[in-house]
């Protein structure tokens, strides 16, 4: 049976510096097995502050041509733009030295390609492919990479990866992993603060499958680090790893 557990922390930098040297920790683990680690990114504030601490915890504890990265989601905007998520990441990441090959950014608006025809090369690059670790964040509406609750995004998937149209977070383009190739995840680690997080991540947590959020488990693990902030809808009893 695969495991669900609560991570709690008092507040967003013990959450950001605690996630960063566990990653740090299984990566290594993975490597150490001789294997390339498979990591999927996500976006956002919270993650963004952990990849700080990442960079500075992984110097010397991981190789960098045994970690491949790839993204759940992006906007489809100019690949320069620092609205994307894979611009600001690899700048905060870059001190690691990340091989080229094996760093998979999803392709930009700037581009030849349409939003439709960029969900179709990032399925074909991603190929077969299953995260080692998912990393994911949580809208206070539920919504996982850029997936939305009551939208087309959270239909029936026909693809790995899809174009998305008039979102209802801004920028309305988008291109997003699907769920299937979300779930198929050895781990996923929710990342989540916030007072106004806490009822999706409730939700989430008892499986509530009207949001993103809850349709998404990994194969072995589901993870949700939390802030206690963003614990305030889960049951008084319910368990929690500090």
């Amino acid at each position: 049976m695969a495991i669900r557990r609560i991570h709690r922390y008092p507040d967003p930098d013990d959450l950001a510096d605690g996630v960063a040297r566990r990653l740090v920790r299984d990566l290594a683990g993975i490597q150490e097995a001789g294997a390339v680690a498979q990591l999927c990114l996500t976006g956002g504030r919270i993650a963004q502050r952990m990849y700080a601490r990442f960079a500075a915890h992984a110097k010397g504890a991981l190789h960098s041509d045994q970690l491949e990265l790839w993204w759940g989601d992006e906007r489809f905007l100019p690949s320069s733009d620092p609205d994307r998520n894979a611009g600001p990441t690899l700048e905060i990441l870059g001190s690691l030295g990340l091989s080229p090959a094996l760093t998979h950014s999803m392709p930009g608006s700037d581009g030849i390609l349409d939003g439709a025809q960029a969900a179709s090369t990032y399925a074909k690059e991603l190929g077969d492919t299953a995260f080692d670790i998912c990393l994911l964040g949580m809208g206070p509406d539920g919504h996982v990479a850029s997936i939305f609750p009551d939208h087309p995004s959270s239909d029936p998937p026909i693809a790995k990866v899809i174009e998305v149209t008039e979102a209802p977070k801004p920028p309305a383009e988008r291109i997003s992993l699907t769920v299937p190739v979300l779930n198929n995840s050895r781990e996923v680690w929710f990342l989540v603060t916030g007072h106004d997080k806490a009822d999706a991540v409730a939700r989430a947590v008892a499986g509530d499958e009207t949001l993103p959020g809850g349709r998404i488990s990994g194969t072995v693990a589901t993870r949700f680090f939390l802030d206690v902030a963003a614990c305030e809808g889960l049951p008084v009893p319910y368990h929690c790893e500090l």
